[in-house]
């Protein structure tokens, strides 16, 4: 008897339908086709034991099994519980007239209890654009999965209870969630908070000005002074997700298995921060079977690279592609694979190889030679991604003792997301771009239009301070911003000077 049953498989951060074909015929032995992997391979051992302990059991008959399309590639687990159901119809020791409108994915234990899958998200919304009335897949990844209205979504515990729901001995019950309700409702309260923070009022502007026009920015500091704390904080004054960017971003961190059991929708910009010894694959993606990487997982959110210096030079070089295209494409031989890395960097460094600023107390004395050979471990182009440079003095024991607490982040986020408000009406005839940092070289002339007196200042700071030629625009990209955040047309001269303060590195003879 042939029966087909449905499965799916996540390519990037979309899903493709599997169509398991079983066939049971006479004779001996169990073959499965479709280019399966290992892990599917063994799902025998795990489909056998799981029925045998839930009083079903293989057939000792020739068992064909063809999960197409054929010619790609299957990975995982998660197939298991669409294989067993199938073998089951297929042998007539269960009825299955409608199997065929379901999606049904799990993992199983010996003894027929179901682990989690990922891409659960990906592939409910896949099920409901090819119009299949529902989705079994296991209880821990029910919520994720309910995200997508006008499907069924079904949560179970074992194989038990999916046998007889077609058995129609017990009646399971889809989990309804209103999204938009879901989504909304539970914003929470950010565990970091900017009212954390002692003193430093002139990083947070910093980092005010930063949020509110997308820039990449550096911090320059010695240990102590704060630029981890204060980089932890920048996600919760970004302006809040919207429902899109919750949906894509919660797309890409279900496809590697990092929702927390029973969670559902995101509603957090992500903030991530890997070890200085990542590889390139880490942090951009790939493998044999690509994987979305650190600067996908970080998407609409924040990626932190605390020691910039001390980061491998060839893994800091790849990521210049994606900070442009704010998206990363992996190739194979077989296929290409395009994950969004839409976010903003965040890197830190300490000022010297000593780790302290030249005229320290604690300062140890180092050469010209190396305070360079230290700076140039990155590069001028990653260098020239970066629009905000700020250096980080340590907190005086004064303001560590003050008992007032600083502007909460929420003030903070308020002006910020006006600021993106008054960005979006600007750029809103213009494609991929939403923000000042986004702006190309015509939209900086059109946008950023300076009078006289502006002009003037820029060109005697950039004479008197050595600016390079990058600075320039990147400083009228940040003044942009600064005038956006006073809510106002035009770029002053107050916006040039303070824009001008943050291209620490670019001024020449810094660092000795």
């Amino acid at each position: 008897m042939l029966v087909k049953v449905f499965g799916s498989a996540v390519f990037g951060v979309e899903a493709t339908t599997i169509t398991v074909e079983v066939n049971i015929d006479k004779g001996i032995g169990y073959h499965l086709v479709g280019l399966p992997d290992n892990a599917i391979k063994e799902s025998s051992y795990r489909i056998s034991a799981a029925l045998n302990n839930n009083g079903y059991r293989l057939p000792g008959k020739k068992i064909t099994l063809n999960m197409a399309p054929a010619d790609m590639r299957k990975e995982g687990s998660a197939y298991d519980l669409t294989l067993a159901l199938g073998i089951l119809t297929a042998s007539n020791q269960i009825k299955g007239g409608n199997i065929h409108e379901y999606i049904i994915m799990g993992e199983l234990s010996l003894d027929g209890s179901l682990q989690p899958i990922k891409g659960a998200l990906p592939i409910a919304i896949k099920a409901r654009e090819e119009g299949f009335k529902g989705f079994i897949l296991p209880k821990q990844n029910v919520k994720e999965a309910a995200i997508v209205n006008g499907l069924d979504v079904y949560g179970v515990d074992n194989i038990q209870e999916v046998i007889d729901y077609f058995e129609g001995t017990s009646n399971l019950k889809p989990l309804m969630i209103d999204t938009r309700k879901e989504f909304y409702n539970n914003m929470q309260n950010p565990e970091f908070d900017f009212a954390d923070v002692k003193g430093q009022e002139s990083i947070k502007r910093c980092m005010e000005i930063a949020a509110a026009g997308g820039h990449n920015i550096i911090l320059i500091g010695p240990p102590g002074s704060g630029k981890t704390m204060l980089a932890k904080r920048l996600p919760t004054i970004l302006p809040p997700m919207t429902l899109n960017e919750a949906l894509e971003t919660t797309k890409i961190h279900s496809v590697v298995g990092r929702i927390k059991e029973h969670s559902g929708l995101m509603n957090q910009r992500p903030f991530r921060s890997p070890h200085h010894t990542i590889s390139n694959v880490a942090l951009v993606g790939g493998g044999s079977y690509p994987q979305p990487g650190e600067i996908s997982l970080s998407h609409n959110g924040v990626l932190f690279l605390d020691e910039l210096p001390e980061f491998k030079r060839d893994v800091l070089e790849v990521m210049r592609q994606p900070l442009e295209d704010r998206e990363v494409t992996i190739s194979r031989a077989k296929f290409t694979v395009t994950y969004p890395s839409s976010f903003m960097l965040v890197a830190s460094m300490n000022p010297s190889p000593s780790g302290y600023f030249p005229d320290d107390a604690q300062a140890i004395s180092t050469s010209a030679h190396e305070m360079q050979r230290y700076l140039s471990k990155i590069s001028g182009p990653l260098l020239d991604r970066i629009d905000i440079h700020i250096e980080v003095q340590p907190v005086p024991f004064e303001k560590l003792t003050e008992e007032r607490r600083g502007e909460p982040s929420s003030e903070i986020r308020k002006r910020v997301t006006t600021a993106r408000e008054f960005q979006s009406k600007r750029f809103n005839e213009i494609d991929n771009v939403h923000y000042n940092a986004q702006m190309s070289v015509k939209q900086i002339r059109q946008y950023c239009v300076l009078n006289e007196k502006s002009k003037t200042l820029l060109k005697n700071a950039m004479d008197k301070l050595n600016l390079s030629a990058r600075a320039y625009d990147r400083i009228l990209k940040v003044a942009r911003t600064i005038a956006d955040l006073e809510e106002v047309l035009n770029i002053n001269p107050d916006h040039i000077a303070e824009a001008i303060q943050y291209r620490s590195l670019d001024r020449e003879g810094w660092l000795g």
